[in-house]
C-alpha cells in the first residue's frame, strides 16, 4: 500500500515539475543507462525471433505443399478414372455398332462379356470371360470382337467361360480367301503365336498379299462348321510356292490382337438368359 501512494505522488510531482526538474533528470539518465542494454537484448534476441519466424514459416510451407499434394493426387485420380471410362464407352459403342450391323453372322445372339484372365503363357493360348451357362453360353460357341475372329468355348461354368484362343496350338478353323475361291485350314503357325498359317491352299489358286481371309462356314448335309461363315480371321502377308510343296504356302496375320483383349462377344445360337 505504500509502494503504491509513493508511486502515485512521484507522477504527480513529474507531470507537475518542469523538463529540467529532478525527476525529468533522473528518467533521462535511466533511459541513457538502459538503452544499452535494450539494444543488447534486442541483438541477442533478433536471431531466435528470426529462426522462430523461419521454422514457422517452414512448417506453413510443409502444410500447403501437402495439401497441395493431395489435390493434385485427387485431380490426377479423377483425370484417369475419367479417361477410363470414356475409353471404356468407345470400347462398348464399337461392339455395339458391330451386333448391329451389317457384319454381325446372321442366326447368332451376342453374348457380350469381359476378359477376365490373359493367356498364362506362349504356349497355353486361352482365356477366360466372365459369362457362362447362366448368360446362354455353351460349348464350342464362337467368340469374336468387332475386329475378328478370337476362339472358341472350350469349358463353360455358371458364370465363366474359357476360351481357346485362334493362337493356339489346338486350334484349327476352316478358311477361304475372300473373293478368290481358295480354301484352306487357318491354324497357328509353326514357331510364332502371332503368325497364322492358312494350310492345304492348292498351288493354282490365286493368293496375294493383303487379301482378307475369312472363316468358310462350311456345311455338309446335317454337319456344320462351329464357326459361321464371313468371320474376318486376317490378311495374307505371305505367300510362298515351291516345287517340293503340295500347296501354297500362305502366311495370315490376324485382325485382332490377342494380347490386349479386355471385351469380346459369344455367339450364341439361341437367346441367352439374363444375368
Amino acid at each position: 500500500m505504500a509502494l503504491v501512494l509513493v508511486s502515485l505522488a512521484l507522477i504527480t510531482v513529474y507531470f507537475r515539475e518542469s523538463s529540467g526538474g529532478t525527476l525529468h533528470s533522473a528518467q533521462r539518465i535511466g533511459v541513457s543507462i538502459l538503452t544499452p542494454f535494450e539494444v543488447a537484448g534486442e541483438r541477442v534476441s533478433r536471431p531466435f525471433r528470426d529462426a522462430y519466424g523461419w521454422t514457422a514459416d517452414l512448417v506453413g510451407a510443409k502444410s500447403d505443399n501437402e495439401r497441395l499434394r493431395e489435390e493434385v493426387q485427387a485431380l490426377r485420380k479423377q483425370v484417369i478414372q475419367n479417361e477410363t471410362a470414356a475409353e471404356e464407352n468407345k470400347r462398348l459403342q464399337k461392339m455395339l455398332n458391330y451386333i448391329g450391323g451389317s457384319r454381325y453372322p446372321v442366326g447368332f445372339t451376342a453374348v457380350p462379356t469381359q476378359v477376365i484372365q490373359k493367356p498364362p503363357n506362349p504356349y497355353a493360348q486361352q482365356i477366360l470371360v466372365h459369362a457362362g451357362t447362366s448368360n446362354g453360353v455353351k460349348i464350342y460357341d464362337p467368340v469374336v470382337t468387332q475386329e475378328g475372329l478370337v476362339g472358341i468355348v472350350t469349358d463353360v461354368t455358371s458364370g465363366t467361360a474359357q476360351v481357346r484362343l485362334l493362337t493356339d496350338q489346338a486350334s484349327a478353323v476352316s478358311a477361304e480367301v475372300l473373293g478368290t475361291g481358295a480354301s484352306g485350314i487357318v491354324a497357328r503357325g509353326p514357331s510364332d503365336s502371332s503368325t497364322l498359317v492358312l494350310n492345304r491352299v492348292p498351288k493354282d489358286e490365286v493368293v496375294t498379299e493383303g487379301d482378307l481371309v475369312i472363316t468358310s462356314g462350311w456345311q455338309s448335309g446335317p454337319l456344320t462348321s462351329l464357326y459361321p461363315k464371313g468371320i474376318p480371321i486376317g490378311k495374307v502377308s505371305g505367300v510362298s510356292r515351291r516345287d517340293v510343296d503340295l500347296y501354297t504356302r500362305i502366311q495370315v496375320t490376324p485382325l485382332v490382337d490377342f494380347g490386349s483383349l479386355d471385351d469380346v462377344i459369344v455367339l450364341t445360337a439361341g437367346d441367352p438368359k439374363k444375368p
